[in-house]
């Protein structure tokens, strides 16, 4: 076992490694009005393309987020890494139309359920061995944000990577990102060996004891419509500019669709820590409900401004990604805190699998929305259509403080 680094340094280590292997995650969404034209998709078509890299990542988290409570955590880590280089590496080589991209996204979804649990759990581990019962609320705060910052970059490189060389060597260039990670994290991390100090008493994929913690599931569903929300966001937000131009003739936007929606997801890292600061004032569940109806009220207007100056769009659009993820480090922080003794990893397992069953539904949703709203069937074709999605998508998101409120502890 190397020597233990101070808690500083494994949060630096493991939130910058966090980072780097999220390069690959927007890099479809922030490509897609390309995607849309070259290979002839319908929105509910883009829909399930954004959506299945979620449900690559649902359908593995139970098993390797839940396997981090019986082994050490970085193996399951360093594995989702190698497979998120891969499956980005196979994007842009191979991908050429609806069925190659559904497969090789969820490959790589598959990897990030082996990468961003466990990557928490990793981190809780070592910040919880070298200072037992200590608060690491905050740490948790820096490791959700790293997310967001990794997703921004995502957007932000992915745009202009295919502006210089194509979107094939930007899937190409993105993948070693995670690779990177891996190769600086593996010989300066200390191991997390051992036995657990509370083994599970269940078998794997035994997850009773998780759903029979009341305030744990109230955080996981309140995650669940926290990300329907946020990823319907992230998944349409350049498809959304893109539209708004098309109602100004002879205008554009000051910067690119993708550096905006970079920068709408790059603000929600201090959006996040900020908000976990404002519960530790107020409490969670208070700071939780207040940032989560703040947030669904304004997605409906966000809706309404489609048609307004660029200028005042491009701010909205930034000041929603900031607001949309003000709770996102509070409802993890959350689950973690309530998990039962032993079950962390399991704990997260669902806090994942079912929370991003939201991430999934977010953006096929949407799409569906936008086609079924516009009157010849071609989504996103009219403000109304956008009013609509982005509705649902607030009328969602809505729900959270309620099951927050009727599951919390008695």
């Amino acid at each position: 076992m190397k020597p233990d680094r101070s808690p500083a340094t494994v949060v630096a280590v493991i939130c910058s490694a966090e980072v780097l292997s999220m390069l690959t995650v927007a890099a479809f969404p922030a490509l897609l009005p390309s995607f849309l034209h070259e290979w002839s998709l319908s929105k509910t078509d883009a829909g399930w393309i954004n959506g299945i890299y979620y449900l690559g990542y649902l359908g593995a988290v139970p098993v390797l987020v839940s396997l981090t409570d019986r082994q050490p955590a970085h193996r399951i880590y360093f594995g989702g890494m190698v497979l998120a280089t891969i499956s980005a590496f196979g994007f842009g080589i191979f991908a050429d139309g609806f069925w190659s991209a559904m497969v090789l996204r969820l490959l790589s979804g598959i990897g990030l359920a082996g990468t961003y649990m466990p990557g928490l759990k990793l981190l809780t581990d070592q910040l919880e061995r070298l200072r037992p019962g200590a608060d690491h609320s905050r740490s948790v705060a820096l490791y959700t944000s790293s997310f967001g910052l990794g997703m921004s970059l995502s957007y932000f490189i992915a745009g202009h990577l295919s502006e210089l060389w194509g979107w094939q060597t930007a899937f190409l260039i993105l993948g070693f990102g995670p690779l990177v990670a891996f190769a600086y994290m593996l010989p300066t991390l200390p191991r997390d060996g051992g036995p657990p100090a509370h083994a599970p008493s269940t078998h794997l994929l035994d997850f009773r004891p998780v759903f029979r913690c009341r305030p744990a599931m109230g955080y996981v569903l309140a995650y669940t419509v926290h990300n329907f929300e946020l990823f319907a966001f992230r998944a349409w937000v350049v498809a959304f500019l893109a539209f708004a131009v098309t109602r100004h003739p002879g205008e554009s936007l000051i910067v690119a669709a993708t550096t905006i929606a970079a920068a709408s997801n790059i603000v929600g890292t201090p959006a996040s820590v900020i908000g976990n600061e404002i519960s530790r004032r107020i409490g969670r569940r208070r700071a939780i409900t207040i940032i989560m109806w703040g947030s669904a009220v304004y997605a409906v207007g966000l809706g309404f401004l489609a048609e307004a100056p660029l200028w005042l769009l491009t701010l909205a659009v930034v000041f929603y990604g900031f607001l949309i993820t003000g709770d996102s480090s509070s409802i993890t922080a959350g689950a973690v805190a309530e998990a039962p003794k032993g079950y962390k990893g399991a704990t997260l397992a669902v806090h994942s699998c079912i929370g991003f069953s939201g991430a999934f539904l977010g953006p096929l949703v949407f799409g569906a929305v936008l086609d079924w709203s516009s009157p010849a069937g071609l989504g996103g074709g009219t403000v109304e259509s956008w009013i609509w999605a982005l509705s649902v998508a607030g009328a969602v998101a809505a729900l959270g403080p309620v099951c927050l409120y009727f599951l919390r502890a008695r």
